[in-house]
């Protein structure tokens, strides 16, 4: 390709990009959703946190499924004021009791409502939260609702497999993880600091 072409075709890029960010005019809070059953979908939320604290933004996080495993996320960004609660019984495939896991998950959602009803929060993660729904410890009508309530400016990434429609129908950002390899498929242990 020739000099000339290149920056022909460079140029035809640039106006179409800067047209789309002269058209996007409203400024709000998105819902952000990171699904499918790729690798992934924590690491990109917890991306978009580290972002945003970096910009000087308050960020808090509910994390549905991680229990009492170390966490490397919590470690680094709760000294620079990222709010963490997780649900005291971690995986719920560990436990197999419908019964404590759907009170833990109870008890950590009060604080993911108080979150995504608060001002001072410019962005809220509620990671693992599909399972939730579809297990049926939360109610997805009442998850909706709070979202639906939440401040304007607030952002809200939901992350976890097989997400509720009506929730991807609302969220304004949608990425699917899609395996294509693990390394755990291969017999290779999860790492902490890699995986977890």
């Amino acid at each position: 390709m020739t000099e000339d072409r290149h920056k022909q075709r460079q140029q035809k890029l640039k106006e179409q990009v800067d047209a789309r960010i002269d058209a996007a005019k409203e400024q709000r809070g998105i819902l952000i959703v990171f699904t499918g059953n790729g690798k992934g979908k924590t690491t990109a939320a917890f991306g978009t946190v580290t972002r945003a604290v970096g910009h000087g933004m308050r960020a808090a996080v509910i994390q549905f499924i991680k229990g009492e495993w170390p966490n490397g996320e919590k470690n680094l960004l709760e000294p620079h004021g990222v709010e963490f609660q997780v649900m005291a019984t971690g995986f719920t495939w560990e436990t197999q009791n419908k019964e404590t896991d759907t009170e833990a998950c109870q008890a950590v959602w009060q604080h993911g409502k108080r979150m995504l009803a608060d001002t001072s929060l410019d962005l809220v993660v509620l990671d693992e939260l599909t399972y939730m729904v579809s297990f049926g410890y939360l109610d997805l009508q009442e998850v909706i609702e709070a979202l639906n309530t939440r401040p304007a400016h607030q952002t809200v990434i939901i992350t976890g497999r097989g997400c509720h429609r009506d929730l991807l129908e609302m969220a304004d950002t949608v990425s699917e993880l899609r395996p294509v390899k693990h390394a755990f498929d291969a017999g290779i242990m999860a790492q902490q600091g890699i995986d977890w």
